[in-house]
């Protein structure tokens, strides 16, 4: 009866029941690298210091979690740099797997294509933990190490670098697959081989937050794609991970970055890749590369033709906040027009837009009217996640939130838009979010941009993909 039942309990684990204790020559040994940059100088220049730590971790008590390594991706380019590394991840886990370590596979939106996969029923076996961090469940787009860090890179057009033309012949070569072109993955890739007697599946926080637990994992190594968006943000991601107190690293030669270079900073991808990886290692963990484990060199991209590589910041960084005409700038609300961003909305006219995110509970959804108290004197349009919001009647600068538009629980994308002139103007207060007796006083840093383009009151992907960590406010259950 004991021998039956430690066998069952083994199968549901993905382990044997006779684990002979750890070699020391199978052993990670890591070497850990975080980054640290100064204040600008009058330039604008930053001086960047890294660092490295030796970590050794015990198979045994180590992941390996793949993020989102899906069979299509509706970006032929973001394809074509995940496909490069695909056959040195493969190694990756081969030898992870060698020396005992516990490999998840996390294909998000996937799980219908796993149903009666033995790993997928493995992960669903898995006993409920007893220390399941507060909302493991669901996206998380900052931790508190990022509260004061700016955003990099501007990735709100969903990051995309393909040329047009080879988009429209990829987009319909995933519709004649039977596939929705925006949103084409059905599976992980092919690639990569996923180990019925022992590896797991899941998509979904609390189910790994489970096996981490079951098995004992204290260490996590993350990769995959993309790094500015699922391997950040999704419930299983490098966040929610150091939230709840594991010890993560991200791998940082096997990820890549959805990032455009058309857009600010203005620099190739791989240059807004690094700085998305410079971002982690400032504030949310280190970074290690597939060489402390395989030995040979880490991966490098073909299509990487830079002199110099894996920058920490930019030797001329393009001003964030010097042309409200041309990009997106951070900026603090409230505040008179002139002190905004060293004054530089001091003799501007025009349209302007205002944007951020806020997380809103779904205790805040429901017999409540939502609505939005815009600051005195201030005449502004309002979106909420690409819809409008509407006039209160009766009241004034109150704007009703649409509750179908509403994300409860998730990330939600608003947008002002309202006029500048030279005489004196301000934002005299920040606009409040009101659900009956609860409110939100939305005070910190916001997005600001002039201009007439009616596309600005959305953006074409969901706001937790599309805005950084730096412009996010958070309702209190």
């Amino acid at each position: 009866m004991f021998r039956s039942g430690l066998l069952l309990m083994a199968g549901v684990l993905g382990v044997m029941p006779s684990l002979v204790a750890d070699e020391p020559s199978l052993k990670f040994s890591l070497q850990a690298r975080t980054t640290r940059l100064s204040a600008p100088d009058s330039a604008g220049h930053r001086q960047a210091t890294r660092a490295e730590t030796s970590l050794t971790w015990t198979p045994r008590q180590t992941a390996v979690i793949v993020c989102d390594v899906w069979d299509r991706h509706h970006c032929l380019n973001a394809v074509r740099r995940m496909e490069e590394f695909l056959p040195r991840l493969e190694q990756l886990l081969g030898e992870a797997r060698r020396r005992g370590a516990v490999i998840i596979h996390s294909p998000s939106d996937c799980m219908p294509a796993y149903a009666d996969h033995p790993a997928r029923r493995r992960a669903i076996a898995v006993p409920a933990a007893a220390n399941l961090p507060a909302d493991i469940q669901y996206w998380c787009s900052q931790i508190p190490a990022e509260e004061q860090a700016l955003w990099p890179i501007d990735q709100s057009d969903g990051g995309e670098d393909d040329d047009p033309a080879e988009h429209a012949r990829w987009a319909a070569q995933l519709t004649s697959e039977g596939r929705n072109s925006g949103l084409p993955w059905k599976a992980q890739h092919p690639d990569i081989h996923i180990d019925s007697e022992r590896d797991y599946i899941s998509d979904r926080g609390n189910e790994v937050w489970n096996i981490l637990e079951a098995r004992g994992i204290q260490h996590v190594i993350l990769t995959g794609v993309h790094t500015n968006m699922c391997v950040l943000g999704r419930p299983f991601g490098l966040r929610q991970l150091v939230r709840a107190g594991k010890q993560v690293v991200l791998m940082r030669d096997l990820t890549d970055s959805m990032y455009n270079p058309k857009r600010w900073p203005y620099v190739d991808h791989f240059s807004g890749h690094d700085l998305v990886i410079s971002h982690v290692e400032q504030f949310v963990c280190p970074t290690v590369t597939s060489d402390q484990v395989l030995g040979g060199r880490q991966h490098q991209s073909r299509y990487d033709m830079r002199s110099t590589k894996d920058i920490a910041t930019l030797e001329h960084p393009s001003d964030p906040s010097g042309d409200f005409e041309k990009h997106w700038t951070t900026a603090s609300v409230p505040a008179a027009w002139k002190d905004i961003s060293g004054g530089r909305l001091e003799h501007a006219s025009g349209t302007l837009w205002l944007r951020c995110s806020i997380r809103l509970p779904s205790a805040w959804i429901g017999a409540e009217p939502l609505q939005l108290q815009l600051p005195a004197n201030v005449i502004a349009e309002a979106w909420l996640n690409g819809s409008p919001l509407t006039t209160v009647e009766g009241t004034s600068g109150r704007l009703q939130l649409p509750q179908s538009a509403v994300l409860a629980d998730g990330i939600n994308l608003l947008v002002l838009k309202t006029t500048v002139t030279r005489a004196p103007s301000n934002l005299p207060k920040a606009p409040i979010l009101h659900s009956g007796p609860r409110s939100l006083t939305c005070s910190g840093r916001w997005q600001l941009r002039l201009g007439s383009d009616p596309a600005w009151s959305a953006i074409p992907l969901p706001a937790q993909f599309g805005l950084g960590p730096d412009v996010m406010f958070t309702a209190g259950r």
